[in-house]
């Protein structure tokens, strides 16, 4: 049962609509769908309060930058008494294509920096994530200018529907579960 909804990305305003933000624009998206309005400052983040199939459910944004995520999230797992099972985190990933995405039940850092700080600092790698693909740069020596960038005008539309995409396997892994939720989620023609 997920309580617990992280997504990673950058404070501040350059950093708000770039591709490693990813997460954060998914929170943004379900906090439109939603309607929530006003978030709380803690446990290092901004979290917004809602009820999801008649559960409570924290939606956060850590404020702590990505490479140290897991600061926040180790302070929202206890904060609230919720389980890392219970979390589901989202996030860019460079080795998936623009328009994919894959939620897993747990794994690897994969090599991103906000997840190995997660596990790092939470001590597991046993919980829920969903990996919404950027695809990689041509060149392979430009991955942090290409993570700090915006999408492209002709990647615009594909982004903004996989991050609808997102929000909607974020709601289905919480009204239903995670496992039920995956068929939708990992699915390639699901782009809404």
């Amino acid at each position: 049962m997920i309580r617990l909804v992280v997504g990673l990305g950058n404070p501040g305003k350059e950093y708000e609509n770039t591709r490693h933000n990813v997460g954060f624009m998914v929170i943004d998206e379900l906090v439109r769908r939603l309607k929530l309005k006003n978030y709380k400052e803690e446990a290092l983040s901004h979290v917004y309060r809602t009820k999801i199939a008649g559960r409570e459910v924290l939606l956060a944004k850590p404020q702590t930058y990505m490479n140290n995520s897991g600061l926040a999230v180790v302070n929202l797992l206890e904060d609230y008494s919720i389980r890392p099972e219970e979390m589901l985190v989202i996030y860019d990933d460079l080795d998936l294509p623009l328009g994919m995405t894959r939620l897993r039940l747990e794994g690897s850092s994969g090599g991103h920096r906000g997840v190995e700080s997660i596990i790092k600092n939470i001590k597991t790698e046993r919980f829920p994530r969903l990996k919404i693909g950027i695809g990689r740069p041509k060149n392979k020596k430009d991955v942090v200018k290409y993570v700090l960038s915006p999408f492209s005008k002709e990647e615009e539309e594909l982004a903004r529907a996989v991050i609808k995409k997102s929000a909607e396997c974020v709601l289905r892994s919480i009204e239903l579960s995670p496992q039920s939720a995956m068929e939708f989620c990992n699915r390639k023609d699901t782009i809404m």
